[in-house]
């Protein structure tokens, strides 16, 4: 039978719904996996997206996106398939597409990491024939800090800090990676202080009924004096803004799963680097294909031809494709 999804130059695309999965060209109908900006594009017809996915792409894309939402686990005809969107454990609302044409499964992940971090929807290993992943980060040399080790790091880092007299900068991602930040340290060590985009994407969770620690937004009257030993959660983006400034002689870290690589930490630049990422690392890439039973594997973006060669070598059915996709941490190993 022919395929259930194709692989165009729009985006994963399924000729018998005639929709794609998380297109970068414009197209009448777009299904989304997850609100970062590689994935979730504005100029699309009609989006469909889970109901935690949705506030965030309306914020980023504006009012006039159309927008419908899905809750988990809710089959949808459309067309002549059937479509139902799984928890992918990558940020609040991320979802995996499954989609059944004929009795033929398919499961396009988007991003997703298979250990829960107590903020996004648990991954929910979905049983299909085909499952197209990511392999952002597709090597054994990437294996991440368990949480709770993690939050220790970061709790032991702030407190000196803070007891020093100094502020703590750490660079993390505005959707997903900052929450989780926000939700492993200990706020009794001081405040906590986030910058625009941070506290806008904050809003619109807490809005949804995410449960996140008191912050602060950082303006022109937030500072060192007016805030002392707190915590700067803060995009990669946004650290040589004037705002640092006010916060002289502070400490620098970077939140990423590059951090596992020396000369990434070297380039950055940063006084410490904390392993965590919201993407799977070798061992959950492995662990969730395996879970779905699938035998023929699509890898879209990361360290694709390193991971496509081991998963044939496992004797999957696995072929890499090209997409525009970056997975969210690209921008830190740059």
């Amino acid at each position: 039978m022919a395929d259930v999804l194709t692989f165009t130059d729009s985006g994963i695309y399924c000729p018998a719904g005639d929709f794609y999965i998380d297109p970068w060209r414009p197209v009448p109908k777009a299904l989304i996996t997850h609100g970062h900006s590689d994935h979730a594009r504005p100029d699309m017809g009609r989006y469909l997206a889970t109901e935690g996915t949705a506030p965030v792409m309306q914020y980023r894309m504006g009012p006039e996106a159309r927008i419908d939402t899905v809750r988990y686990g809710e089959a949808r005809r459309i067309g002549d398939a059937k479509v139902s969107f799984h928890p992918a454990g990558h940020v609040p609302g991320s979802a995996q597409i499954r989609v059944e044409v004929k009795g033929e499964v398919w499961v396009a992940s988007g991003d997703y990491k298979t250990v829960d971090d107590g903020l996004s929807e648990a991954f929910d290993a979905v049983p299909c024939h085909a499952f197209i992943t990511e392999s952002t980060f597709g090597l054994p040399i990437f294996k991440w800090t368990p949480q709770e080790v993690l939050a220790q790091q970061l709790n032991d880092w702030w407190q000196a800090n803070a007891a020093a007299g100094r502020a703590s900068i750490v660079g993390a991602y505005a959707l997903g990676k900052a929450q989780r930040l926000m939700r492993a340290v200990d706020a009794g060590i001081g405040p906590m202080l986030t910058v625009t985009a941070v506290e806008n994407t904050n809003e619109v969770l807490r809005a949804q009924g995410v449960d996140l620690p008191e912050t602060v937004r950082i303006t022109e009257d937030v500072s060192a004096k007016s805030h002392p030993g707190a915590l700067i959660i803060a995009t990669p983006g946004s650290t040589t803004h004037n705002w640092v400034r006010r916060f002289p002689g502070a400490a620098t870290a970077f939140a990423s799963g590059w951090m596992s690589m020396r000369g990434v930490r070297r380039r950055r630049g940063t006084d410490r680097g904390f392993v965590v990422s919201d993407h799977a690392d070798w061992d959950g890439l492995n662990a969730a294909i395996k879970a779905t039973g699938a035998e023929k594997i699509f890898v879209t973006h990361g360290y694709t031809g390193t991971f496509q060669r081991y998963l044939a070598e496992q004797g999957y059915d696995a072929h890499v494709v090209s997409t525009e996709y970056t997975g969210d941490d690209a921008e830190d190993a740059a």
